[in-house]
C-alpha cells in the first residue's frame, strides 16, 4: 500500500468570539491557509487532486459546501479542483487528514489537501440546529432515537464533568491544568514555536490594517487565582469557562502527497502517516473516548504509549486530557507542549488540522520521532492518527 507523507501543515492564529478574526468572512478565512499550504509547499496547485474541509457549523456563510466555496476564493488553486466538506463535528478535519491519507494510500490520489474552518463569531455554534428548532422545523433527535436513550441530552458539556467526577479530578487539579496551557502557550509564542505554522491574516482595526499572527485567546497575564475565580458552568459542577476550550476563530491546512508525488514535485516531507484510528463508544459521557481510541491506535501500530515523543490531545475541557493522562499512564511533560485548546483557542472544525499542524512543526522542532493526535468528538467519537517526523 503507497505510503502518505505530511509535507506542510499551516493553521491561521485563533481569534476570540468577537475579536481580531470576527471581521473576516469564513470563506475567505479558509482560503488563507489552502493557499498558504500549496505556496509554502511549492507544489503546483493544478496538482491538487481534491481538498477535503472539515466544518461543524455548516450554516449561513459556512452553508452550500464552505470548502468549495474556499477553493473558489483561493488565489491560488485553479477552479477545477475539486472539494467537499465533512462533518465529524470537532474531530472534523482531522478526519480530512485521514480521509486524504486514506485517498493517497489507496492509490486514487496523490495529492490531497486535508482544511478545515469554523468562524464562531460569524456562525454561531450549534446554530445549524437552533434556527430550526425555533423556527418548528423539527429537531435533530427522532422519534427512534428519543425511544432508545429515553430522556436522554446529548451534552458535552455533562459529558465533561461525568468525567471529571469519574476519574476523581478536583476543581483545584482542573484549574492547574488550565492555567499550565497558557503557560505552555506564552513560552511557545515568545519562544518562536509557532513561526513556521501560522499563515498571517490581514486585518482592519480601530488603528489600522495590521497582520493577524498571534494567537488571540493566550492570557498572558493568566494566574491561578484568576481561574479559580471564574463562574461555574454548572453551579453543581467543577468544570469553568477557564477550564474549558474557547470559543474561537480560524482556519487551518495540511497537504498529504503520496511517494510518487514527493519524487515528481520535488518536495521535502515533514512526516509519515503511521497510523489511522476512529472509534466509537458512549453518546453520554461522550468525550472520554480518546482513552480507547488511543489504546486501539496503539495496538494497531504496534507500539506502546512509551514509544510516543509528543502528544495533541485536544483540551476541550480539562478533564479530557487529564482523563487520558491517568488513563494511559502517558508523560504529562509531552502533553500539548506548545498549550492546547484551553488558551489557543478551538474553532470546532479546523481543530484537527490545526493541532496537525502544531504537532508536526513541534516534532521538528524539538527533534522528536514519533506523535499522537486525538481529538474528542460529539457522539462519543474519537480519531487518533499517529505520524512519524522525517
Amino acid at each position: 500500500m503507497t505510503t502518505a507523507y505530511i509535507v506542510e501543515a499551516v493553521r491561521t492564529a485563533g481569534g476570540r468570539r468577537g475579536g481580531r478574526l470576527a471581521g473576516v468572512h469564513p470563506v475567505d478565512l479558509l482560503a488563507k491557509s489552502l493557499d498558504a499550504v500549496v505556496t509554502n509547499s511549492g507544489i503546483d496547485p493544478a496538482a491538487v487532486d481534491d481538498v477535503v474541509t472539515g466544518c461543524v457549523t455548516q450554516a449561513g456563510e459556512q452553508a452550500m459546501q464552505v470548502g468549495r466555496m474556499g477553493v473558489l476564493a483561493s488565489k491560488v488553486l485553479p477552479q477545477s479542483t475539486p472539494a467537499v466538506t465533512i462533518d465529524r463535528q470537532c474531530g472534523s478535519s482531522q478526519q480530512a487528514i485521514q480521509f486524504a491519507a486514506q485517498a493517497v494510500m489507496s492509490g486514487t490520489q496523490d495529492v490531497v489537501i486535508a482544511s478545515g474552518v469554523e468562524s464562531m463569531s460569524r456562525v454561531p455554534m450549534g446554530s445549524n440546529a437552533t434556527f430550526h428548532m425555533k423556527e418548528g422545523l423539527g429537531h435533530y433527535m427522532s422519534p427512534e432515537l428519543q425511544a432508545k436513550y429515553p430522556g436522554v441530552q446529548f451534552s458535552q458539556f455533562m459529558g465533561a464533568e461525568m468525567i471529571a467526577n469519574k476519574h476523581g479530578f478536583s476543581k483545584e487539579m482542573l484549574d492547574a491544568f488550565a492555567l499550565e496551557s497558557h503557560k505552555r502557550a506564552i513560552a511557545a509564542t515568545q519562544g518562536g514555536a509557532f513561526e513556521n505554522e501560522i499563515v498571517p491574516v490581514e486585518i482592519e482595526t480601530p488603528e489600522g490594517t495590521e497582520m493577524h499572527t498571534v494567537d488571540e485567546g493566550i492570557r498572558f497575564d493568566a494566574t491561578l487565582e484568576g481561574i479559580a475565580g471564574v463562574k461555574l458552568i454548572n453551579p453543581e459542577g467543577k468544570l469553568t469557562a477557564a477550564s474549558a476550550s474557547q470559543i474561537c476563530d480560524g482556519s487551518s491546512a495540511v497537504l498529504v502527497v503520496s511517494e510518487e508525488a514527493l519524487k515528481r514535485h520535488n518536495l521535502t516531507p515533514l512526516a509519515r502517516i503511521h497510523n489511522l484510528t476512529v472509534t466509537a463508544g458512549d453518546p453520554v459521557i461522550m468525550l472520554e473516548e480518546p482513552l480507547f481510541a488511543t489504546d486501539r491506535a496503539l495496538q494497531r501500530a504496534g507500539m506502546k504509549i512509551g514509544d510516543i515523543d509528543l502528544y495533541e490531545v485536544n483540551e476541550a475541557f480539562a478533564s479530557v486530557p487529564l482523563a487520558w493522562l491517568k488513563h494511559t499512564g502517558a508523560d504529562p511533560e509531552k502533553l500539548n507542549v506548545h498549550g492546547g485548546a484551553i488558551s489557543l483557542g478551538h474553532p470546532l472544525g479546523a481543530s484537527g488540522t490545526k493541532l496537525m499542524a502544531t504537532l508536526v512543526h513541534a516534532l521538528k522542532r524539538h527533534g522528536k520521532k514519533y506523535g499522537l493526535q486525538t481529538m474528542c468528538e460529539g457522539g462519543g467519537v474519537a480519531n487518533v492518527t499517529i505520524v512519524e517526523s522525517l
